[in-house]
């Protein structure tokens, strides 16, 4: 049979990959088969189709009984849906000073979602049962937003992992004070490679009450899902997808996405590949005089200072962003298509402008 025709034109070169980020890379092949898969005929919608409701089958082997996925368009919204489902209006979040929902979303947690982020600066991305009491306290000052939750980031966006240890932790210390507990698990799959350790261990396990799913990242198309942990914690969860603009109205198009990472071992084939990219390039970088690795490579990102006019000529050649553009701080990013030769490519090519 020959494939259906199109009069849509390729505008980019598919051999070519940087290291900005791994939202840059295309749909693994199989998530891809999985979109045909689910093409054709009519389904019912607003989540009310067959895939949706297979997808939380697939979520409660990872998480559960009690687990229950509501998929979403992107990260910013389930990160949204999620908080205010957790938070009242006059409500707050502690969060690390380096998060994605501080830094990287357009303040839409606070404009949209209607909370207030109470942030901790860390030295490496990860919060403490310490740090939290840094802002955990004022629950009954009217002049002050109320501490509600406590939302970690897994792997953080320094490229860090919290271990399961400690983040039973952050929940026990959390849950002590009445405080909810979310996880932004933009790149869990990469957390939990990392680890070598199913998701629940970090998660229901130790006491996470609701999470943030991330699929773009690990080789979907587009889509992600708040999956509620401790169905006791949230409030009128498809009434807030709804009111955020998240509800898809074709959205086993979401969930069949979902069900191809997570059903059976694509997700955790995608984040080793990727984590092991990053190691391969962390590896390469250690040997060339003149940078410095950050952070510990603990997942899929490299964080390096090295002279800034370097970076500038290598950002013609790759690309990536530069992290603290002042302190010279750039964030180099593997995804699950990186290649071996990518990397090498990349480290020549380092070489190249330092020895310039």
């Amino acid at each position: 049979m020959n494939p259906p025709r199109t009069d849509a034109k390729r505008h980019h070169d598919p051999e070519v990959r940087g290291f900005a980020s791994d939202n840059y890379a295309g749909a693994h092949p199989e998530v891809m088969a999985a979109l045909a898969l689910a093409n054709g005929g009519h389904q019912v919608a607003y989540g009310e189709d067959d895939y949706t409701a297979h997808l939380q089958g697939v979520i409660r082997s990872h998480f559960g009984a009690t687990a229950e996925a509501f998929p979403v368009f992107n990260g910013t919204g389930a990160n949204v849906v999620a908080l205010q489902a957790v938070t009242d209006r006059w409500g707050a979040v502690i969060c690390a000073e380096s998060a994605h929902i501080n830094v990287d979303e357009g303040g839409a947690p606070e404009r949209v979602g209607g909370l207030k982020l109470l942030t901790v600066p860390t030295p490496d991305g990860k919060l403490t049962p310490e740090l939290i009491d840094r802002q955990a306290w004022g629950f009954e000052d009217e002049h002050r937003a109320m501490p509600q939750v406590v939302s970690l980031t897994q792997n953080t966006e320094l490229g860090t992992v919290y271990t399961p240890d400690e983040i039973r932790a952050i929940c026990d210390h959390a849950h002590g004070l009445g405080l909810v507990v979310h996880l932004d698990g933009a790149r869990i799959a990469n957390a939990a490679a990392s680890l070598d350790v199913p998701m629940r261990t970090f998660t229901n396990a130790v006491g996470i009450d609701l999470l943030s799913l991330g699929g773009t990242k690990n080789g979907a198309l587009f889509g992600e899902a708040v999956v509620v942990l401790n169905p006791d914690a949230v409030r009128r969860m498809k009434h807030l997808r709804k009111l955020s603009m998240q509800l898809a109205s074709k959205m086993r198009f979401v969930s069949v996405q979902l069900e191809a990472l997570l059903a059976k071992d694509l997700w955790l084939r995608n984040a080793r590949h990727a984590n092991e990219m990053a190691r391969r390039l962390a590896e390469g970088v250690r040997s060339v005089p003149g940078v410095e690795i950050l952070h510990p490579v603990q997942a899929n990102a490299v964080f390096a200072r090295l002279p800034h006019d370097v970076s500038e000529r290598l950002q013609k050649r790759y690309r990536f962003y530069f992290w603290d553009e002042t302190a010279g701080d750039v964030r180099w990013m593997c995804s699950f298509d990186t290649r071996a030769d990518d990397v090498d490519g990349f480290l020549a090519a380092l070489k190249e402008e330092m020895a310039r």
